[in-house]
């Protein structure tokens, strides 16, 4: 029989991969954006909590005292001297009543979560009912149904046998005898610094209204440090209070009056009272609201601690906080613009040649073909002698059979020697001129001296030669009369 299901289930993977069916293809992929960060947890927590608690104090100012705090290196002191429990008796007495395997008043464990939420999954059904959380149940039922969660036994609460008002006050009973709040005593001067996180006006002063996008970035940042086990059951009672409050009309409990039954167990310290807390307490009170109001993004890693995360692992280094990261983006985006203007700069400039150049090339092909028309004459025999002299690539009349980027025919003439003789050595004498010795600046003097005469040769003036350009025109001369 397990052989049978897992074929099933084999065949199902395969069908799902390979089949054709498109109702099967719009199904979503399943991707958890949060991968490295939850890797970079596991695997290297002390690099984790550097990089969240550096961008916690970027929107946060903790002093030493504070900060060590929520380091865990200092024990939280309130103003009124009260504080926790010792630690020594909080491990012996969580010691001892592991030693019985319960549920209730131990330290908080995934076996003690997995018990728990049994009452968090039976009372998402039952969220109409008036006065949830706020009225009290039977106290004989509440101890059975203690008894049987200690003892790891899975209950059937839906026999009819629990009230929803028994499961809502147990719920609050085993968050209330937690060894410490479920937001941690490290934090609890954190939250007092997020619930005073305020906007500022045009000209930078502080104002009465809360600024809600930064205190959800705290907060998220904040629980990212949590105690895994605290984070889960964290995640499951707001989320269960969130979708209370949306019963409102019928339950008759807002988010700030359950925040009003869950702030002692989740925010405040340990064996303290209203009065040790004093003013504390309204912020308390709000800040659980506002937590059960925005739970839907308070467990979602900011953005840039996602691709800090992704860095580490596949990029080529780690940016410290949100700053660096905008910095890195900014640089690329620049350099980026850069190198787009200056490819189509380039790309501008060659397309204005190639246009340039079969403008030119048409323009000469429509003159040399009316010259071909013309009638047989002397000025038509001449006007062909001037375009075979003068062209440099091409009988304008032809189409070009190989692409411009060949190597063009050299014009044979006797201009064309003399330019191509002069605009050679103007070219050799600028390579050349960088490594400038006696005998290369010799050789400068002559050809500057040759490029005179040349140029004297090709205007028509009488000028006295050297003996090597003399002989070498005489020789030109002597040839064209042959």
């Amino acid at each position: 029989m397990p052989h049978q299901k897992l074929s099933a289930l084999f065949d199902a993977i395969c069908n799902f991969v390979i089949c054709n069916d498109s109702s099967l293809r719009s199904q979503p992929i399943i991707f958890n954006p949060d991968f490295f960060v939850e890797k970079l947890r596991h695997e290297k927590p002390e690099v984790f909590t550097e990089l969240v608690v550096s961008n916690i104090t970027r929107l946060i100012d903790l002093p030493g005292t504070e900060l060590a705090q929520l380091m865990g290196e200092v024990d939280l002191k309130l103003p009124g001297g009260a504080g926790p429990a010792s630690g020594f008796f909080r491990s012996l007495m969580s010691l001892k009543r592991k030693e019985k395997g319960v549920v209730f008043g131990s330290p908080l464990t995934e076996e003690g979560i997995a018990q728990i939420y049994q009452l968090i999954e039976y009372l998402h059904k039952n969220l109409r009912v008036e006065g949830l959380f706020r009225v009290p149940g039977n106290s004989v039922r509440q101890q059975i149904l203690r008894d049987a969660l200690n003892n790891g036994m899975d209950i059937d609460l839906e026999s009819g046998e629990f009230h929803s008002n028994d499961v809502a006050t147990l719920l609050k009973m085993f968050l209330g005898e937690l060894p410490e709040p479920l937001l941690t005593h490290k934090h609890f001067h954190v939250h007092l610094k997020i619930a005073d996180l305020m906007q500022f006006d045009d000209k930078g002063n502080k104002t009465n209204v809360p600024d809600k996008q930064r205190q959800i970035e705290a907060l998220q940042l904040l629980f990212l440090i949590l105690p895994p086990p605290n984070r889960n059951l964290l995640k499951l009672l707001l989320d269960l209070l969130y979708q209370t409050a949306k019963k409102q009309d019928k339950n008759k409990m807002s988010a700030y009056n359950l925040a009003l039954m869950f702030a002692p167990h989740v925010l405040w310290p340990k064996n303290v009272t209203a009065n040790d807390l004093q003013e504390n307490i309204t912020k308390l009170n709000n800040g659980m609201a506002f937590m059960i109001k925005h739970s839907q993004k308070l467990f979602k890693a900011p953005a840039y601690i996602r691709e800090c995360a992704r860095l580490h692992y596949v990029g080529s280094r780690t940016q410290a906080s949100k700053d660096d990261l905008d910095l890195a983006a900014s640089c690329h985006t620049r350099s980026f613009q850069l190198a787009r203007s200056q490819k189509w700069s380039r790309v501008d400039s060659c397309s204005h040649q190639e246009e340039t150049q079969q403008r030119t090339e048409e323009a000469l092909r429509e003159l040399f073909q009316h010259v071909h028309n013309m009638p047989d004459s002397a000025k038509k025999k001449q006007l062909i002698r001037q375009f075979n002299k003068h062209s440099e690539t091409q009988t304008p009349g032809r189409e070009p059979s190989t692409p411009r980027v060949q190597k063009r025919t050299r014009s044979r003439s006797f201009s064309g020697l003399i330019k191509r003789k002069v605009l050679g050595n103007q070219m050799m004498s600028e390579k050349k001129s960088q490594y400038s010795t006696p005998e290369s600046l010799a050789i400068g003097e002559l050809k500057r001296a040759s490029k005179e005469n040349v140029n004297l040769l090709f205007s028509g003036s009488p000028v006295t030669m050297t003996p090597t350009r003399l002989k070498w025109s005489e020789g030109k001369k002597e040839g064209k009369k042959a």
